[in-house]
């Protein structure tokens, strides 16, 4: 029971990771990248929109968000309001499934079987259309099924990103081929890592790809991990920063364990929602992850 407790509890210790990505070109000054990813977020969830809201005092040069921001039909607003700040700041997003769908009473116990979550049991539509129309009004590039070019302090980036390959609704031949070569660095976004994803935008060249929807386990044992993913990715690279490999070349892997949870199962274990501060710096270095803070 004392478990179950902090487990709850846990759902609302948010903390803010710091992590460093050698992928800039040589001498260029570094570049810092917020990604928040499955906020899931509810109108009466007030202390997680007050967290997300002080994120915009961090500065950031640029924003990426990989989906799963709604958790309730009448969320967008809430949405909009918490990232108001960082919505000045240059943006790109893709979706997630719980954009398109609301949550469902499922049994928790499909979680840690083989192949996760059903994906054919689907809730009622959510307002996604609303919320693309208010991110995209304030300026952040939608990345579904697009490339698009960001100019961030300096770098001139190329972005590529897939809608929901959770729901197979990646369009990977729309966005396939090799990454342009004239940009500073080139960037994939998906919401959720899947492999035939990774391995695609991997083997195309793109140097950083960015990812959420695993929740980082959202259950880790310590000493083991997560549990499992919700999708085909491996359970040591539920979260965090690390290398996929693909057609012989290799691309930086960082997947957020993202603010939140369906609101049906409200609980995290040795796993507490975060975003991270990528400091993207001159690929002279080497990866670090720092350590965790809080933030508000």
């Amino acid at each position: 029971m004392t478990g179950f407790a902090y487990s709850v509890v846990e759902t609302r210790a948010f903390v803010l990771r710091d992590t460093e990505i050698p992928v800039l070109p040589r001498g260029h000054a570094p570049v810092r990248v917020l990604h928040l990813s499955d906020l899931h977020l509810t109108p009466r969830q007030h202390r997680k929109q007050r967290w997300v809201r002080a994120l915009a005092a961090l500065e950031p040069d640029a924003v990426v968000a990989t989906g799963d921001f709604l958790g309730h039909r009448e969320a967008v607003g809430p949405v909009i309001d918490c990232l108001d700040g960082l919505l000045d700041r240059p943006g790109a997003f893709v979706l997630g499934s719980n954009d398109y769908y609301a949550p469902l009473v499922k049994n928790p116990a499909r979680y840690l079987l083989p192949g996760g979550q059903d994906r054919r049991r689907l809730g009622e539509r959510l307002p996604w259309r609303d919320l693309v129309g208010a991110l995209t009004g304030r300026g952040w590039r939608d990345l579904s099924n697009r490339r698009v070019r960001l100019s961030v302090a300096g770098l001139e980036l190329a972005l590529i990103g897939v809608d929901d390959p959770h729901l197979s609704f990646d369009d990977l031949e729309a966005v396939s081929g090799p990454a342009p070569e004239d940009a500073d660095l080139a960037v994939a976004v998906a919401h959720a890592p899947y492999l035939r994803v990774l391995d695609r935008f991997t083997s195309d060249g793109y140097a950083l790809i960015l990812a959420g929807h695993t929740h980082g386990g959202q259950l880790r044992v310590p000493g083991y991990g997560a549990l499992v993913t919700n999708c085909d990715l491996d359970r040591h690279r539920a979260r965090g920063l690390h290398r996929h490999s693909s057609a012989g070349r290799s691309s930086w892997l960082h997947v957020s364990a993202g603010l939140g949870t369906s609101p049906y199962a409200p609980v995290r274990l040795s796993c507490r929602p975060e975003a991270t501060l990528l400091t993207l710096v001159s690929d002279e270095g080497q990866s670090r992850v720092g350590p965790v803070a809080r933030v508000g």
